[in-house]
């Protein structure tokens, strides 16, 4: 696709500077050939947004955009969570950006975005789709220009990404700690050196009241045993990761960070809600156990608080809809310059995990990206999407150097899982 796109832009400024029929086949086949071997370094002139296509999975919790251009070449986003019933949203941002050339990426983004200044443009619904729109502008240059998007974002420090496997424990009912001790072995046994347990049950039996936040002693011991049996399972140099959803007040919040403590924890994400920085500086306060989150912030304006009060110790933006990659690559610079490290959420198809592996390997102050053990366990995900070779290796993602992202939709592997009653990329 790329490549017959450019050659099509080459060989047709090529004739129009022809003497003779016989001058001009051959030039334009020498140019051809040159094409094939070496990456253009500059972008035609004429390539315009020609319309944006979508389609939904997951319950309309995961939106897969194509931006469409007047050669032929497209580009690829996605975006999570904050994505239902915004379908005209997607075709409202379409007409703010039709006609215009694609590879102003950061004015694309700063114009649908102060468009929407009325419309909720700080955050949620709006940002959300404006990711998934911004990853597909970057994919689309990369494969214009024949670039990875790593190196239109200023190039590399890494070629793999180290991930941490979220196990889905929390699947089961009630799960006991000896579930999260096999499920912690079996990552292990897979390559990872890092996973991560969710602590907060809503069904567990030691739960007095389901609309108060503060945990009881029955819930905490479960949440210790589940955690030191992983410990046990894995031995001390495998990191863990915990999750608490943002579903317990902030004395729940402390006392859970201390009595972790002892079990060495990579960190625990969002033991409160995202609102409220101060509140997070308390509990980070409180304990030596690192303090994450980041999940349900918006854009850099988000994080500045939670950075400037020193609320976190790692921050973890979802670039699937925090913003975007050229978004997450800011939130990751200003995160860097309170010397906090950048471990992005993530729970998309392996177009958004490889999407968020370029701003991960653009950035100095890596430290680790979500991974799923969906990708292991359900064939949806190695359906919906192209790509070449492994998604993972010994706990690392290998980072595509084809141009763009290195991750194509499949609309042919998408389609039966589409949500229903939803248009699909029409």
């Amino acid at each position: 696709m790329t490549t017959t796109s450019r050659r099509s832009f080459l060989t047709k400024t090529a004739l129009a500077g022809a003497m003779t029929t016989t001058a001009l086949t051959g030039f334009g086949e020498g140019l051809e050939k040159a094409i094939d071997r070496t990456p253009m370094s500059s972008a035609p002139s004429d390539l315009k947004i020609t319309d944006i296509k979508c389609g939904y999975i997951r319950n309309g919790h995961s939106l897969f955009v194509k931006v469409h251009t007047n050669q032929g070449i497209w580009g690829c986003g996605e975006a999570v969570d904050a994505t239902p019933g915004t379908y005209h949203l997607v075709k409202l941002m379409a007409q703010r950006i039709k006609n215009k050339s694609p590879l102003n990426v950061n004015r694309l983004f700063e114009d649908i975005r102060k468009a929407g200044f009325f419309e909720g443009a700080q955050s949620g619904m709006y940002i959300g789709v404006l990711s998934a729109i911004e990853t597909a502008l970057w994919d689309l240059v990369g494969k214009a220009l024949g670039l990875p998007v790593y190196q239109l974002l200023g190039g590399k420090y890494r070629d793999k990404l180290r991930v941490y496997c979220d196990t889905g424990a929390y699947r089961e009912t009630n799960p006991t700690a000896d579930s999260f001790g096999r499920s912690a072995k079996r990552a292990v046994d897979m390559g990872f050196t890092a996973v991560k347990f969710d602590i907060d049950e809503r069904n567990d039996p030691n739960k007095y009241d389901a609309y108060n936040w503060t945990a009881s002693p029955g819930e905490l011991e479960r949440m210790f045993n589940q955690i030191d049996s992983v410990r046990k399972a894995v031995g001390p140099k495998i990191d863990i990761c915990v999750d608490m959803h943002g579903r317990y007040d902030v004395t729940t919040g402390r006392r859970v960070a201390k009595m972790m403590e002892p079990l060495n924890l990579m960190f625990l994400e969002e033991p409160i809600p995202a609102e409220n920085p101060d509140a997070y500086r308390q509990i980070r306060e409180s304990t030596n156990t690192p303090i994450c989150a980041g999940e349900n912030h918006y854009l850099a304006h988000g994080f500045r608080r939670l950075l400037e009060i020193g609320a976190v110790d790692i921050i973890m933006p979802d670039l699937q809809k925090a913003g975007g990659l050229g978004e997450g690559q800011r939130i990751a610079n200003l995160s860097n310059l309170y010397y906090v490290p950048f471990a992005p959420h993530m729970v998309a198809s392996y177009l958004g995990a490889m999407a968020s592996c370029h701003v991960c390997a653009s950035v100095p102050n890596f430290l680790i990206l979500e991974w799923q053990i969906y990708f292991h366990e359900e064939p949806m995900f190695k359906e919906i999407v192209t790509f070449d070779g492994p998604m993972v290796k010994d706990g690392f993602i290998p980072l595509s150097e084809k141009p763009g992202i290195g991750v194509e939709i499949n609309e042919e592997g998408m389609k039966k899982y589409a949500t229903k009653d939803m248009p699909f990329f029409e």
